[in-house]
């Protein structure tokens, strides 16, 4: 497992750590929410996260994310958006992650695996157009939660001034499919450990 599967896989230690020191049953079912939208969302199952156990009826995104910050409502246009966003290496690390009534709030780095012909699309500077780049950026992601437990939203807002992109090794690099296994194993292993539904709010 090199440096970056490790990273994919260890991503929601802060969920797991935050899930021992707190006893208050519907946080802990909004973590378990966030955590398993998380593994979906990087393992591609975007249906499974707008069903009626994980997601209300009408969310709503709003993505602040380079010179186009755009809103998302309605489940067929969240699924949109994260089709569109399309295979990545995306995950996220250094989180400072809170829970409370509303839902959570987590101040992360968000971090991309990306061609360089990728970078220059969204207006980066990159030297050379097929080469990979590590690109980090510090992110607050502010998800609220409805009185079940469901995601009614997300908030997300990137810190400009702390992009940073460092040119990867193409030994380093790990695809989209990879990721999307690491996800799907870390599912496997929750249902396993903790039982099926083990995201509702009962």
């Amino acid at each position: 497992m090199n440096r970056f599967e490790y990273a994919v896989a260890h991503c929601m230690d802060p969920v797991e750590d935050l899930l021992r020191k707190t006893q208050n049953p519907f946080h802990r079912a909004i973590l378990q929410n966030f955590r398993r939208h998380v593994h979906l969302e990087g393992s591609g199952q975007f249906d499974k996260i707008v069903q009626s156990d994980m997601t209300v009826d009408e969310p709503e995104y709003h993505v602040n994310w380079g010179a186009n910050p755009l809103i998302v409502r309605g489940k067929d246009a969240v699924v949109k958006f994260y089709n569109s966003v399309g295979e990545a290496v995306l995950w996220n690390s250094d989180d400072y992650i809170a829970v409370n009534d509303w839902g959570v709030a987590d101040e992360l780095t968000f971090n991309q695996l990306l061609k360089g012909e990728t970078l220059r699309a969204l207006g980066y500077t990159a030297d050379d157009a097929n080469a990979y780049y590590h690109l980090q950026s510090r992110q607050a992601f502010i998800w609220p939660y409805d009185s079940s437990a469901r995601l009614r939203g997300e908030n997300l807002y990137e810190d400009k001034v702390s992009v940073k992109i460092v040119k990867v090794e193409a030994a380093d690099v790990i695809t989209p499919k990879r990721v999307a296994e690491i996800h799907r194993e870390q599912l496997a292993a929750l249902e396993a450990r903790l039982g099926p539904n083990y995201w509702v709010y009962r």
